[in-house]
């Protein structure tokens, strides 16, 4: 007998669903991309706030406010308010975004089917899996370096590989990284839940260590380095853009883990908690320690590994370098790695599982740092840092994320009014089309305005402020374009939140 599809509406609004045999023999469906059953959703608002401090907790977040003062002209003070800022405005397009994964447990691709296409969600995925990757292989990078100066503390032959260290560093840590994220979600909210206080203790335990060696007074009192009498509005909405772009990311994907959610007051509350203060508090921890690294090694360090290299004590250096791989995987599990898998797997479900997705992760992770890898093994001359080339990212990425951040809000909310024909969106030729139209015209007008801005010098303010600019034109465009080419769909099943009672099956 075939078997067909059920659902069952709880308490909270969620929605589990029994997919039949006509969605499981599907081209475009496999168990890892399927919707998430209640015996799956085990995440409280604690797991969520934890997976936020265990992702917020890592080097580039140490480095966010070295990263405003010299690339973009901020004071201290103003560097830790935009982050802080920053991070608040982020809640916005996270939270909302994370409605459809909690209350169908569908993740990131699926969601995106319905305002991209079956088969169009395909580009939008493949942009944010590029992101994924190379920020993968940035952390990989970092976390690579602590191995090798572990390695080098507990052997000392092994220090003299140098450069040849950190590369095989490198290859380790992503292994690691690689392991757990195979091992599933439950692996991955295992690990963010017991990384979470740890590293806020070590945080904290850092922060006093530090405090008595630098003033604040005299840091917050530092001139900028913008040029003398320039208005700060230009400078601080850029560097605003650049710390609302560090997360962009996460505001796409938010679906893979809130599919998981138990409420979406569990989602909502945990990411509050979360991440706003965890970044500012990380971020302003990077700061004092840069500062007091004049007094504690005789030099101004701004790299928290090396940093801690400079330390004359093996037994705080070992500790130190665990702590800091400890930070650095749950960082890149959860951020760098989740959503390549399951981007990859849209690609083609039956032929794609979450290990191909992770190995595919990996693949590409370590073909953009090529470049990188080849420089520390000696065989090319250095050239552009680590630091340069993300911070440099933040802007550039944010204009192409945005777009898809407030295409995702507007179709859910305002177009399909919160329901989803969630069986289709696992089918062809069902209740969604295989490309939606409106969702590449909203998502082709603000990164056309980009490379104008980018090529041209005019509009550059549109580049400038890229995640801000793209986010809003990408919504108004797809809301004007839906209305107009009437890309809603209107036939086929009725969307499953809409189903009389009597249809759903329980």
């Amino acid at each position: 007998m075939t078997k067909t599809t059920s659902q069952m509406v709880d308490r909270e609004g969620l929605i589990e669903l029994d997919v039949g045999d006509d969605v499981r023999d599907s081209s475009r469906f496999n168990k890892d991309i399927a919707p998430t059953q209640a015996s799956e959703r085990t995440w409280t608002k604690w797991n969520i706030a934890a997976l936020w401090v265990g992702m917020a907790i890592c080097v580039p977040t140490y480095t966010l406010g070295g990263v405003l003062t010299a690339y973009f002209g901020l004071s201290v003070g103003e560097a830790l308010f935009a982050i802080l800022l920053a991070n608040v405005i982020v809640l916005i397009p996270l939270t909302l975004n994370a409605f459809p994964g909690t209350k169908f447990g569908i993740p990131f691709p699926v969601v995106l089917r319905s305002s991209f296409g079956i088969f169009g969600s395909n580009v939008p995925c493949l942009v944010r899996a590029l992101v994924g990757c190379g920020w993968f292989g940035i952390q990989t990078m970092f976390g690579g370096l602590a191995i090798h100066l572990l390695l080098s503390e507990l052997i000392p032959a092994w220090a003299a590989l140098g450069g040849v260290g950190e590369v095989i560093g490198f290859f380790v840590f992503g292994a690691m990284n690689l392991y757990v994220v195979i091992r599933g979600a439950e692996s991955i909210k295992w690990l963010e839940t017991l990384a979470a206080p740890l590293l806020l203790a070590v945080g904290i335990g850092l922060m006093v260590w530090a405090w008595p060696h630098t003033s604040m007074t005299e840091l917050l009192a530092q001139p900028p380095s913008r040029p003398e009498g320039a208005s700060v509005y230009g400078y601080f909405f850029a560097g605003l853009t650049a710390m609302v772009g560090f997360w962009a990311t996460l505001s796409l994907n938010i679906p893979d883990f809130s599919r998981f959610a138990k409420s979406q007051k569990d989602q909502i509350v945990g990411q509050v908690i979360g991440l706003p203060l965890t970044m500012f508090f990380f971020a302003s921890l990077g700061v004092v320690m840069t500062a007091a690294s004049e007094t504690l090694v005789g030099q101004t360090v701004a790299d928290p590994v090396r940093l801690i290299g400079y330390i004359d004590s093996p037994f705080w250096v070992v500790l130190a370098m665990l702590l800091i791989i400890i930070a650095t995987i749950s960082t890149n599990t959860a951020s760098n790695i989740v959503s390549p898998t399951n981007d990859f797997q849209n690609i083609a479900p039956k032929m794609i599982n979450q290990t191909r997705g992770v190995l595919m992760t990996g693949a590409v992770g370590v073909l953009l740092m090529g470049y990188d890898l080849l420089q520390k093994a000696g065989i090319i001359p250095p050239g552009v840092s680590l630091e340069q080339m993300y911070s440099n990212w933040l802007l550039g990425y944010s204009s192409l994320l945005g777009p898809i951040a407030g295409i995702m809000a507007v179709d859910y909310f305002l177009i399909k009014k919160q329901c989803l024909d969630v069986p289709s969106l696992y089918m062809d030729n069902h209740a969604y089309p295989a490309v939606n139209i409106a969702g590449f015209i909203a998502f082709g007008v603000p990164v056309a305005l980009t490379l104008i801005a980018l090529t041209t010098g005019t509009m550059y303010w549109f580049y400038d402020y890229g995640w801000f600019t793209g986010s809003a034109l990408g919504a108004i465009v797809y809301y004007i374009a839906s209305q107009l080419l009437a890309t809603a769909p209107m036939a086929g099943p009725a969307p499953v939140a809409d189903r009389e009672p009597s249809e759903q099956l329980p």
